[in-house]
């Protein structure tokens, strides 16, 4: 749909009052709406129309909504249509009924304007999302890391020295196990490119280890190659029937495993730069920005942010900044736990959503408080039936430039760091609130401090405090409130700060990651 096209959305019920009054508000919301009586005419519209959205009664004559929905869904071209369901039922059975028969949300009569367009500009901007990169994709082979680390299996302590020489000489790092066991544990910590492993093991042997990684959903999609002295076609046959890369019978020697190992990395380098290359795209199409390129100019304040997405990808961390009226200004920090998922575009796409939300919030805030717009906000994810099991950290913080306040509120987020210029001090303030979308009531405390000349606030994402030395070693939230102690006043802070990250880093981080910095001038 381009820019200056309404989105479609399907009105059915068979009450005409009701059609109207939902007409109504949609309309004026800039929405177009067709409405249709019942079930069959409700047919007719999707098959005739680019329908964006389904808002359907229950309870109508002939065929019901449930039945309705049920029959829209076997319909592949229909099945990624968010469907709403508007009833006069709201008890646990009815949402359950409503959910199973494939709908997205259930509005309950008399319904909230408000929580209706919420609810159907956010699936709307999801389902958006969705077209583009595709619902039934599955992205985690394309994007498993390519920095070449091997883990070899073999209980043959001489063979697997020799492999291990081999693949290291060719530049790969490695990993030795001379148990199936030993594996899983060292896996808890190494999280290889490819696994290279024997068969015929004392203990656990290579089939059984290949079926325990099967069970996991984060180790199944790596790479397997079996290393065995057996050749026999049965033998070979098993292994592919439990989803193995490549097949390597130990007499053909080590050049012959590295060519292979090396013909499997690059295959999936390029399908990874593939589909990250489709990525952009997809969200230049849809005019989509998880961070902005800039931070707005605030008067009496420097804000400045920092982003770098895990491998280049467009992930699960978001920054808004949204202005209230000439005195106030929102400013949002997301994090989506996109990897729960297994496809880094779910997490993009979540992020929209949220954004959406929580603009529309925001839109229509009657007071600037952050902890009563995430209360708003984790509603409309809880209610989300789709969406409601994946979580996120959330962190809002409002400026006012008239009396250099902040007011801040999280929701499962890290402390926000406070440097006070004066006494030279970093505190760090917490936030008491559960993870958007985690419970209902959500209870999230405010927190208001006096920002004066030259203090400033650091809010950040995990994939900072998450980040690794060389060694290993996690930076932790201590190193950071260091880095913000050290900053000189005549410093910028974000600059000063992302220079001791990347030293201590060595600019190779595991997620995510953001920073944003406002300071009093």
């Amino acid at each position: 749909m381009n820019n200056n096209e309404k989105d479609i959305i399907l009105v059915i019920d068979d009450d005409v009052v009701i059609r109207k009054l939902l007409k109504h508000h949609l309309d004026k919301n800039n929405y177009k709406v067709i409405e249709a009586s019942g079930p069959e005419e409700g047919m007719e519209h999707l098959s005739a129309n680019a329908v964006d959205l389904v808002l359907c009664d229950v309870t109508m004559e002939g065929m019901d909504g449930f039945t309705f929905c049920r029959k829209v869904r076997e319909n592949e071209n229909y099945r990624i249509i968010p469907f709403v369901f508007v009833t006069a039922k709201s008890s646990t059975e009815d949402k359950s009924l409503a959910f199973d028969a494939g709908g997205d949300d259930i509005i309950t009569k008399p319904f909230d304007v408000n929580d209706l367009l919420i609810k159907v500009k956010a699936l709307i901007k999801r389902t958006a999302i969705y077209k583009v990169y595709g619902i039934k994709k599955n992205l985690q082979q394309s994007f498993i890391s390519t920095s070449n680390k091997i883990l070899l299996v073999d209980d043959d302590h001489s063979l697997i020295r020799i492999f291990e020489y081999n693949l290291k000489k060719a530049g790969f790092e490695c990993e030795i196990a001379e148990s199936a066991d030993e594996a899983l544990k060292k896996m808890t910590a190494f999280t290889p490119d490819l696994i290279i492993s024997d068969i015929m093991m004392p203990g656990t042997d290579g089939f059984q280890f290949r079926k325990k990684l099967l069970e996991n959903d984060e180790l199944r999609t790596i790479p397997f190659i079996f290393l065995t002295a057996k050749g026999e076609e049965d033998d070979i046959l098993e292994g592919y029937e439990l989803g193995i890369t490549d097949y390597v019978v130990k007499t053909a020697g080590p050049k012959l495993v590295i060519a292979k190992v090396n013909a499997i990395l690059k295959s999936l380098g390029k399908e990874r730069s593939r589909v990250v290359t489709e990525l952009h795209a997809a969200a230049d199409s849809l005019r989509v920005k998880v961070v902005p390129d800039s931070a707005p100019s605030f008067d009496g304040f420097k804000i400045t942010h920092w982003h770098k997405p895990f491998q280049g990808i467009p992930g699960g961390d978001f920054i808004d900044f949204f202005p209230l009226d000439q005195n106030n200004l929102a400013v949002i920090l997301g994090d989506v736990m996109g990897k729960k998922w297994g496809a880094w575009f779910f997490a993009f796409a979540y992020a929209g959503y949220v954004r959406t939300a929580l603009r529309m919030v925001l839109q229509r805030a009657e007071e600037y408080s952050p902890a009563q717009i995430l209360k708003q906000v984790n509603k409309s994810v809880y209610d989300d039936a789709k969406i409601s099991e994946v979580f996120a950290t959330l962190s809002i913080v409002v400026i006012n430039k008239e009396t250099k306040t902040v007011k801040y509120a999280g929701a499962g987020d890290l402390p926000i760091l406070y440097r006070n210029s004066k006494k030279g001090t970093v505190e760090k303030l917490i936030s008491g609130g559960s993870l958007l979308g985690f419970n209902p009531g959500g209870d999230f405390d405010e927190l208001e401090i006096r920002l004066e000349h030259d203090d400033f606030i650091m809010m950040l994402t995990d994939g900072v405090i998450e980040s690794r030395n060389v060694h290993g070693e996690p930076m932790k939230s201590n190193h950071l409130v260091e880095l913000v102690g050290r900053v000189r006043l005549d410093e910028d802070p974000l600059n000063e700060i992302v220079k001791g990250i990347v030293e201590f880093t060595g600019g190779s981080y595991e997620d995510d990651i953001s920073l944003i910095s406002i300071k009093a001038e």
